[in-house]
């Protein structure tokens, strides 16, 4: 989900000349990789939602692996942790300056919210499921990114936005979270990793408190639940500038066969009763809890080769011309594709829940490529140009990176 702010370098911030070698992996400019990265998990949650409404979710063993590819929300949720939090860890080593607070919420607001905005009016003027049930509770909810607070005002082709509720959630805790670890620099930069992890695991056991929240509202979609998923993109920004006595980690991390094994090897288990159950039905806290690890797992596990691995090795696919337009136009396709399929039912006479599977998914990925390609040229290109063009510092390659990733 997905401007920030100003990373490490800058007119105002050059980079040290000194910089040791296991610096220089994070201070790229550009990872192409990770937008290709990003592509491909928001046509995950794609495929998630036709599994659902087609009835594939549910069906025997291979139901359960397309109902868990809603884990590519963690994959949004780390890329988001990595790409916002690498300027506060370039920071605390001294090799740049974190963005001012104005900068960033302007970048995050502008990057966010005007496309968002067009697919709510849209969803809730045009579709009809959706503009049946719109009064001013579901208008003012959605507009404001309130729909994990507010009862029953979840609707039809904009169920998806409870991850970008989260996201911007998110958004607005990670200045406190920066100034709260501000203190760790110098000799105490060490300790900013366990750190993280230890803020990721006292997370886990959050569904295991009861938490009041009125009827029809489940306090497991709110930020608490899911900052493992993001302090594990933060961790992996800290890593990006660690010194030599992490290089054997670093090493591990950044080895591209080892990490997505361990990745699939995550997923796998949760599609099992260990990640929650099948469907629409509530976890049980221990569930939820290990849903969440294995998620923050797989976040990992998946990007850190693309982070820490070695820079003449590309990953030839996630850099191709097909992924990197994908990643290009992901925002548009996670906030498009839930609509589009709402359509794509009637208009092909197709029933819910009744199969076609395949079917549906190449039609809602047909005809969500197109819209998300309008969304991304004609709102979201031009408003990222807006907030660039209001910085009085010429924006540097890397802020190019976080403008199009940190978002879901």
């Amino acid at each position: 989900m997905r401007g920030g702010g100003r990373v490490t370098g800058g007119p105002e911030a050059p980079r040290r000349a000194s910089a040791p070698a296991t610096e220089s992996v994070s201070t790229r400019a550009f990872l192409p990789a990770l937008e290709g990265m990003r592509g491909m998990a928001a046509l995950g949650v794609l495929l998630t939602h036709v599994a659902f409404q087609t009835g594939a979710a549910g069906m025997p063993v291979i139901g359960r692996v397309w109902g868990r590819f809603d884990m590519a929300v963690a994959v949004f949720f780390a890329l988001s942790g990595f790409l916002l939090w690498r300027p506060h860890a370039a920071a605390a080593r001294g090799l740049g300056r974190a963005p001012s607070l104005g900068y960033y919420l302007r970048h995050r607001a502008a990057r966010i919210l005007p496309a968002y905005w067009a697919v709510v009016c849209v969803v809730l003027v045009l579709l009809p499921s959706a503009a049946g049930t719109a009064g001013l509770r579901v208008w003012v909810s959605n507009l404001a990114l309130l729909q994990v607070f507010v009862p029953l005002t979840l609707t039809d082709g904009l169920t998806q936005m409870w991850s970008l509720s989260v996201e911007v959630a998110f958004y607005l805790v990670l200045p406190v979270l920066a100034f709260a670890a501000v203190w760790l620099r110098g000799s105490a930069v060490r300790w900013r990793v366990p750190v993280l992890l230890g803020l990721a695991v006292v997370c886990l056991s959050w569904n295991f408190i009861p938490v009041p929240t009125p009827d029809a509202i489940h306090s497991d979609n709110w930020l608490p639940g899911y900052l493992p998923w993001f302090a594990m993109g933060m961790v992996l920004a800290e890593l990006s500038f660690g010194s030599e006595r992490l290089s054997l980690w670093r090493r591990l991390a950044g080895n591209q066969w080892l990490m997505w094994t361990i990745a699939l090897a995550a997923f796998l288990v949760s599609a099992t009763d260990i990640g929650g159950p099948g469907g629409l039905t509530h976890a049980e806290p221990w569930q939820y809890a290990s849903k969440m690890g294995l998620g923050a797992i797989i976040g990992f596990a998946l990007l850190a080769p693309l982070v820490l691995g070695d820079p003449n090795r590309p990953h030839r696919w996630l850099t191709s011309r097909v992924a990197a337009t994908i990643g290009r136009w992901s925002y548009g396709i996670f906030l498009w594709h839930l609509a589009v399929l709402w359509v794509v039912f009637p208009v092909f006479g197709i029933v819910p829940f009744s199969g076609d599977f395949g079917y549906v998914v190449v039609l809602t990925v047909v005809l969500t490529l197109p819209v998300a390609a309008a969304s991304y040229a004609l709102i979201e290109e031009p408003m990222r140009q807006w907030a660039r063009g209001r910085d009085r510092a010429k924006p540097t390659e890397e802020v190019e990176e976080e403008d199009r990733l940190a978002a879901p």
